[in-house]
């Protein structure tokens, strides 16, 4: 069974309350001694350590420096932010309409990274699809989901997004999963006007586009698609939430798996000729 949004932020915060309780013992502190040296009361140390109560950024940075452990600072200051505010419920979103959930990353997130780093393994990352569509995709997830039928709305903030690619400065490494290319959302014309669009986006020179065969040798996995903004944010879905990653270490581990997949990609003719294949089959589902 998996985890509600809910509990996982609340096991998420014991986890930190548990790293926090591990700095403290190895420094050899008593709560009381901790809560001495940083100026609280020791039933908020024992609060914090059993994740009862959230760490401020201070406390946090309290804390580490007591227990001469100041270089575990900035990640766990990330991981407490993360528990506290980047779990988002697509459920709660999504009763607001489509257009909010969408919205999930703002536009200025996507005006101020300069390098997006794009895995997916089912489906056409937003940022390059076409209309027809994100309508078909968004109405299976409007219904999915009891969400307000806001679809018009919802794609015309997703094609305003798509602004971003063509503005100087910004560079596109994505990774597709030869099944994206032959999963479909809508008709077969959908699906072919898609892929056109994705054989017309990598003639563009900010733009990457590696593609992983179905049948090949490889050395990752991918488990879900996600996002890396620069290296300061790791954003992926599951059907439930929408998660965002900002501990350093974390944001680390994506990029190595997204230099790993890369590993298994192909690009450039080869990467067309998967396309091309899957225009071909496409066609004789017609």
């Amino acid at each position: 069974m998996s985890t509600s949004p809910s509990r996982a932020a609340q096991e998420a915060r014991e986890a930190l309350g548990a790293t926090l309780r591990d700095l403290r013992k190895a420094a050899g502190l008593t709560a009381r001694q901790l809560a001495e040296q940083t100026g609280q009361h020791y039933t908020r140390v024992s609060k914090i350590e059993n994740g009862v109560q959230a760490p401020t950024d201070d406390d946090v940075r309290k804390w580490c420096r007591v227990c001469s452990a100041d270089d575990q600072a900035p990640d766990l200051i990330a991981t407490a932010r993360s528990v506290e505010s980047s779990y988002l419920e697509l459920r709660r979103q999504s009763r607001a309409g489509m257009k909010r959930v969408i919205g999930a990353h703002t536009s200025e997130l996507y005006q101020r990274t300069r390098q997006f780093r794009i895995y997916e393994h089912n489906v056409i990352p937003g940022l390059f699809q076409t209309a027809a569509y994100t309508s078909a995709m968004l109405t299976f997830w409007a219904g999915f989901l009891n969400a307000p039928h806001d679809i018009d709305q919802a794609v015309a903030e997703r094609m305003d997004k798509q602004q971003v690619i063509y503005r100087s400065g910004k560079r596109f490494a994505v990774l597709l999963e030869e099944q994206a290319l032959r999963t479909w959302f809508g008709t077969a014309e959908t699906q072919l006007g898609q892929l056109d669009r994705l054989l017309a986006l990598m003639s563009m020179p900010n733009m990457s586009l590696g593609i992983i065969p179905l049948l090949t040798e490889r050395t990752a996995v991918g488990s879900a698609g996600f996002w890396i903004f620069d290296d300061s944010l790791v954003a992926l879905e599951t059907p439930t939430a929408s998660i965002e990653v900002n501990r350093p270490r974390e944001i680390a581990l994506y990029a190595r798996m997204f230099d790993a997949l890369s590993g298994s990609a192909l690009f450039g003719p080869s990467a067309r000729d998967l396309i091309a294949a899957a225009i071909e089959a496409t066609n004789r589902q017609r």
